[in-house]
């Protein structure tokens, strides 16, 4: 069942919500002062109405009772407190052929719409699609934009997760960008929330069943896919991703938190929704895909339903980020106490997850599963994202907590990776400005309630002080890129080394993702290699996570070329030492901090 408001053209609008225990729902015009009665069909109301124009306001009212925002409402100009509006989602897509990219070739952008740009709207991302292009940049994961309580926020306090945000430019704004990226050949993955909803302006719960008790999450009840009356949570979820890409083109979708999406169904939702978007592909002609946010390690994610599995199309590697992170900074509170070593860097290069049914001591119990049966292009790596920055007491960047060479060492880490690569925002180049948690609700009581919160989420981690106050319009300011550094002297400098690290990565037939049989991960003390290969092209990637030289002799066959040294002056380096061509046998020394790449002559 398609739910909202649908514009059908000619003036006419079809109405449908799922409200199972209503007796009667009507929907009111307040401009207007009219009403439509609703027929019940199921758990569902549905009617169409005649003379409405896109933009009519609306709310539905239930057993002649008060009346409340669509749950599947496609805008809120007015906020999360006001009411819907119709929307016509006819739009002139001026590149309408445009049928995705292969998952196996992104190299995605992670951005939020409000710090991307000082205008903190879609149009004005658009501007700015050249210079992602000429970084080497192919696809962007836009963090939530689903209505939230007032202009600014990390958007996982969305309320409508129909509802394009009206202070970013509502549903036009969206569709105006995903257009624009298409013409510059960029995809776009949108971050959803299926595990909880926001906590202001969140009336759902009048309709129907949509929480239960069953279960909490980190940030309140959970979403009602198990339990009595699920059927119609279900179907809206369903109808929400198929929604994204219908409407508005989207490419792909992150799913956020799916660890706490409690459903012990015999048929997950992650399977409904793998299902509905791989059927929609199919008859779309289109790639898109689910990529998922998981804290479980667990493969059982991404194998196909017949092989007991949800079908999804890829995951984050949360241990990626952790053990390339302790290795650079040394940081060991919190979950960071789990990671650190150089082999365990390599286990993540090799087998993704560094905890397969191993022993984690944070969490004093047995972590994860084997995915070895997995291909690489389902593993989505960083070295930096929105959580990893902004979940710290001052929201610092990998740039503020790394030297310069520990910046490059980062880049290469995650670009000459056999895994599909994730930016963050400004990481190219170096950004200097924080990335703190930051909202607009208007209730005090949940503000001080968010103060409270963030500050016993930073314990486990012995921080000291108070975080930035998440309410403030500073907070949120200062969180904002800085566009002017991007050139400027040392900034300029990495991003043209994260320039040429991406053309590698495309020009090397090695460096392309194939499967498991293509790469193989060592390490030695504070050394870490990564072998690559093709037919008969190769690629060795050696990485100096330590303070002192490290040397690495040559045990692969044939003669390897030099492409890229870390160390080089033009790069900002203190001088390469590592010779310019090797033979086995021979010996390659390493800089601190440092990584050099060598490419197999054929």
């Amino acid at each position: 069942m398609e739910v909202g408001a649908r514009y059908l053209g000619d003036r006419r609008c079809q109405f449908t919500v799922w409200s199972p225990f209503a007796k009667a729902v009507a929907v009111q015009f307040p401009a207007e002062a009219g009403e439509l009665t609703l027929e019940r069909v199921g758990e569902y109301w549905q009617g169409t109405a005649e003379d409405i124009s896109p933009g009519t306001l609306y709310l539905f009212r239930l057993d002649q009772a008060d009346a409340y925002p669509d749950p599947a409402s496609h805008y809120q100009p007015k906020d999360v407190h006001g009411p819907s509006a119709v929307v016509d989602h006819a739009f002139d897509w001026r590149c309408p052929e445009w049928g995705g990219l292969p998952l196996e070739s992104l190299i995605i952008y992670e951005l939020h719409l409000g710090a991307f740009t000082p205008e903190g709207t879609f149009a004005a991302v658009i501007p700015r699609l050249a210079d992602l292009v000429e970084l080497g940049i192919n696809a962007i994961e836009i963090m939530p934009v689903a209505q939230f309580p007032g202009d600014r926020n990390w958007g996982y306090d969305g309320v409508y997760p129909f509802a394009v945000q009206a202070s970013y430019g509502g549903p036009e704004g969206l569709k105006q960008l995903v257009d624009a990226c298409h013409q510059h050949g960029i995809a776009v993955v949108l971050d959803v929330v299926y595990n909880h909803f926001g906590p202001e302006g969140n009336y759902t719960s009048q309709f129907g069943p949509y929480f239960t008790e069953k279960y909490r999450t980190p940030w309140g009840s959970a979403i009602n896919f198990d339990d009595a009356h699920s059927e119609g949570v279900r179907n809206y979820v369903v109808e929400n991703a198929l929604y994204w890409l219908r409407d508005y083109r989207i490419d792909g979708l992150r799913l956020d938190a799916v660890h706490a999406i409690y459903d012990f169904g015999a048929r997950h939702i992650l399977q409904d929704l793998a299902a509905a978007v791989s059927e929609f592909a199919q008859q779309q002609s289109r790639h898109c895909y689910l990529i998922a946010e998981s804290d479980l390690n667990d493969g059982r994610i991404l194998r196909p339903s017949d092989h007991g599995g949800y079908g999804v199309d890829a995951q984050w590697s949360d241990d990626f980020h952790h053990a390339l992170h302790t290795l650079l900074t040394k940081e060991n509170q919190g979950y960071y106490g789990d990671f650190g070593q150089g082999e365990q860097f390599a286990k993540a290069l090799q087998e993704s997850f560094v905890y397969t049914w191993t022993y984690s001591p944070f969490r004093q119990r047995r972590h994860g599963n084997d995915v070895s049966d997995r291909p690489p292009y389902q593993f989505v790596v960083c070295s930096q994202n929105h959580d990893q920055i902004g979940n710290r007491m001052l929201g610092e960047r990998l740039s503020q907590l790394v030297s310069f060479s520990g910046s490059k060492l980062a880049a290469a880490a995650v670009l000459l990776s056999p895994y599909i690569p994730l930016l963050f925002m400004g990481e190219e180049y170096g950004e200097t400005a924080p990335f703190t948690y930051f909202v607009s609700h208007s209730d005090p009581d949940l503000l001080e309630a968010i103060r409270q919160g963030r500050a016993q989420e930073f314990k486990d981690f012995h921080a000291v002080g108070a975080p930035a106050d998440a309410a403030s319009l500073d907070t949120f300011k200062a969180c904002q890129l800085n566009w002017a550094e991007r050139s400027q002297g040392q900034h300029g400098v990495l991003l043209a080394f994260y320039q040429r690290l991406i053309q590698l990565r495309r020009q090397l037939p090695a460096l392309h993702i194939s499967d498991r049989r293509d790469f193989e991960a060592f390490w030695q003390s504070d050394l870490v290699g990564l072998h690559r290969w093709h037919n008969e092209q190769a690629a060795l990637a050696l990485f100096n996570f330590g303070d002192q030289t490290a040397e690495y002799s040559l045990a692969c066959a044939g003669t390897w070329q030099k492409r890229l040294d870390s160390s080089d002056e033009q790069w900002l380096g203190s001088g390469a030492i590592a010779a310019d061509s090797l033979t086995p046998s021979e010996t390659v020394s390493l800089p601190p901090q440092s990584l050099v790449l060598y490419e197999k002559l054929v």
